[in-house]
């Protein structure tokens, strides 16, 4: 308005000024960022595109621990909710119950695995399993086995492969699984020296680590895609993988890749 005042020669910018109680500071104020706003936004819309379940936190950690900006973050936030990229929290009513005991992280790497199944749908219908195998120390996901069928010859053969190029761990946590109670695979474990550690029948927080990798999983492509054939989950699943353990934040970790874990570790 004193702008305008100004602007129509109704009066001068000090006297327009004081009518409208700004500092002639505030007036002459010319905003600087606007370019760099434009960039910020730019980034978080197609974040939020590509990452459809990814929230202010995980958008800001990209941005900022793996891509190196070091925009702050309540001016990164002050942008995400003016685009209204907010995620629709549904709250859940949660049942109190006794806190659990935490669980155990490793202190290197292959001091111990975790392992687990996921099922889903082709888009004809048929059920297909994943086999997930994780490494507890930095969260990093090892293989994504997609097939009709996974008994424990194919889990031997996934975990020896894996063995080959990534070390032997000291342990592999599992559920109660027939797979992973067969005598197979037990007899594998113990000529390899492997220990196997099983958690209690209906205790799957035991096994916390690759369950909440599970979630991800889920949540990130699994739940938002059809597939028409094992090949495509398959090629679809190496692709997440390598974008899971070298640009996807981890919580678990401070906000940083398993893979930036991992190098700090070294």
């Amino acid at each position: 308005m004193a702008r305008k005042a100004v602007a129509s020669g109704r009066c001068c910018i000090s006297l327009a000024c004081q009518a409208f109680s700004i500092s002639q500071t505030c007036y002459r104020y010319q905003s600087k960022l606007g370019s760099e706003n434009a960039r910020i936004a730019d980034w978080l819309v197609r974040l939020t595109h590509n990452q459809r379940n990814w929230g202010f936190g995980l958008c800001f950690l990209y941005l900022r621990n793996v891509k190196g900006f070091r925009w702050n973050h309540k001016r990164v936030y002050r942008i995400y909710r003016a685009l209204e990229l907010n995620l629709r929290i549904k709250p859940k009513k949660r049942l109190v119950r006794e806190k659990p005991e935490p669980l155990a992280v490793p202190q290197a790497i292959n001091d111990c695995w975790s392992m687990d199944f996921m099922h889903d749908q082709l888009a004809d219908g048929r059920t297909y399993r994943l086999f997930n195998v994780i490494d507890d120390y930095n969260r990093e996901g090892l293989i994504i086995d997609a097939d009709f069928s996974l008994p424990a010859e194919r889990v031997i053969r996934s975990l020896t492969q894996l063995i080959e190029w990534r070390g032997k761990p000291k342990a592999i946590r599992c559920d109660n699984g027939p797979e992973l109670v067969s005598h197979k695979l037990v007899e594998w474990a113990k000529s390899q020296g492997i220990e196997l550690r099983y958690i209690q029948p209906g205790k799957p927080q035991q096994n916390a680590h690759v369950e909440r990798y599970n979630r991800t999983i889920r949540y990130d492509w699994l739940s938002h895609y059809l597939f028409d054939s094992i090949a495509e989950v398959q090629d679809f699943a190496t692709r997440w993988l390598w974008t899971y353990n070298h640009e996807r934040p981890n919580m678990a970790l401070g906000g940083f890749t398993p893979k930036q874990k991992m190098a700090m570790a070294a």
